[in-house]
């Protein structure tokens, strides 16, 4: 009896140590695999743009800070961290930043087309439409999305001077890595 209840004990013993025992590594085990240390990374701007198209703009940032780091302050990373600022409705910051990557490469159509959009948003409709045809003119008229923003700006503009003032919503509506579209609520 007494040696029946030592092996039983020794058992029960056992089968808890196996069960906490280290499982990483195992196919079959609860924990995440480590670090691969031949593997390839991807770089941080790259995961930035998949984070923005996935929703995630605060890691977006965080990972355009990264490449910030490795890179230093490109025009991609300041188009990047715009758009992810963009997303998350700080449109103040966004239009710095977008201001910012201009100033590095005149000649994106996507910053020019994000910098349209965060004014239209702060009602400066009228520099909206002149930033939403410098956009068009670069992207030589192939996105669809800067024509349509370029129309809803001129539309306004129109507008704005006949109409009474009227209280419209807006929707940012992401096309594409860096890409916005504004749409009228109904």
């Amino acid at each position: 009896m007494i040696r029946t209840r030592a092996t039983l004990s020794l058992a029960l013993i056992a089968a808890v140590l196996a069960a906490c025992a280290d499982t990483r590594g195992k196919p079959d085990g609860a924990f995440a695999p480590g670090i691969a240390k031949n593997g390839t990374s991807v770089d941080a701007a790259t995961v930035g743009h998949r984070l923005i198209e996935a929703g995630e703009f605060e890691l977006a940032i965080k990972a355009f800070s990264r490449a910030a780091l490795d890179e230093g302050m490109t025009s991609e990373v300041l188009l990047g961290l715009g758009s992810a600022y963009l997303g998350l409705g700080r449109v103040g910051q966004a239009e710095q930043l977008l201001r910012d990557a201009i100033d590095k490469d005149e000649r994106s159509p996507e910053a020019w087309n994000n910098l349209g959009v965060t004014l239209m948003e702060q009602g400066e409709i009228a520099e909206a439409e002149q930033v939403f045809r410098r956009a068009y003119a670069l992207d030589n008229g192939e996105s669809d999305s800067i024509r349509d923003n370029l129309r809803l700006a001129l539309a306004k503009q129109e507008n704005q001077v006949y109409a009474d003032t009227q209280d419209q919503e807006y929707k940012l509506v992401r096309r594409g890595s860096s890409d916005y579209l504004i749409r009228s609520i109904p």
